[in-house]
């Protein structure tokens, strides 16, 4: 008798671009697809030739090719639970020219040992689930709801795996929603200082609905709250710091506070 392996069926793909054309990109037809969030998180880190970068939960690797076509002298390693999204990743990874720049390593974040070498990077860059479980409503697609919803780890994991991977005085950078900003503050104190909070404002006068967060390992500089971006003007097209940052990859600062 023989026994068969029940496997999951092939993930159908697509090829689109990011960054004008720029990045190459590879990515489920159905499901989870990458918005602007990773794009605008890989403008904004404050990321310098000859670090080394670490992802966690890069998805199909929009936040490393992004970063790598501002900065391509970095070494990056991302971390990915989903096997399907870790081959997309690689997949990307060699379209791009950046397989000798970008691993792609299977597992969870929380998992110990770590699947990476502690005290060894530069800059870590998380975009996590949004959703906590207790409000989501998850997709029946199992690839969107991994992106969109906590399930074995909430937000302080993915911090605290940030802080174990950092070197000392290294950076930590997440995007996530605003609503969610009291979730991230106290874990965030707990373990970094130098906190920069930038709002990303839909448009003038608008609530924000998203903020980076920006923290430093080793340091105790006070919490600052930056004047943030406007995304959109009232038009509804994007503004003109945040339209160069999608179309040509260059780094996305907020304007000076008066």
């Amino acid at each position: 008798m023989s026994l068969s392996t029940k496997t999951e069926p092939p993930v159908a793909v697509t090829e689109d671009s990011l960054l004008g054309g720029r990045v190459r990109f590879l990515q489920p037809a159905a499901g989870y697809r990458a918005a602007i969030d990773p794009v605008l998180l890989a403008a904004m880190a404050p990321a310098e030739a000859g670090m080394r970068v670490l992802d966690l939960g890069c998805g199909a690797g929009a936040i490393p090719l992004c970063l790598l076509a501002r900065v391509p002298e970095l070494s990056v390693a991302g971390i990915e639970a989903e096997p399907e999204m870790c081959e997309l990743a690689r997949r990307n990874a060699v379209l791009n020219g950046a397989a000798d720049r970008f691993e792609v390593r299977q597992g969870r974040i929380e998992a110990r040992p770590p699947l990476f070498e502690e005290g060894a990077f530069d800059l870590v860059l998380a975009n996590p689930p949004y959703q906590a479980p207790e409000t989501a409503d998850p997709s029946a697609n199992r690839l969107k709801a991994a992106a969109h919803v906590e399930a074995n780890s909430v937000a302080a994991d993915w911090i605290e795996a940030a802080f174990r991977a950092l070197r000392h005085k290294g950076r930590f950078a997440m995007i996530q929603r605003a609503d969610r900003l009291a979730d991230l503050l106290a874990p965030l104190d707990r373990r970094f200082g130098g906190i920069e909070v930038h709002p990303l404002y839909p448009k003038p006068g608008r609530r924000a609905k998203r903020v980076v967060l920006i923290a430093r390992k080793g340091v105790r500089s006070p919490l600052a709250l930056s004047s943030g971006i406007v995304l959109h003007n009232m038009d509804g097209s994007y503004s003109p710091a945040v339209a160069a940052a999608l179309e040509t990859g260059c780094a996305l600062a907020p304007a000076p506070s008066e």
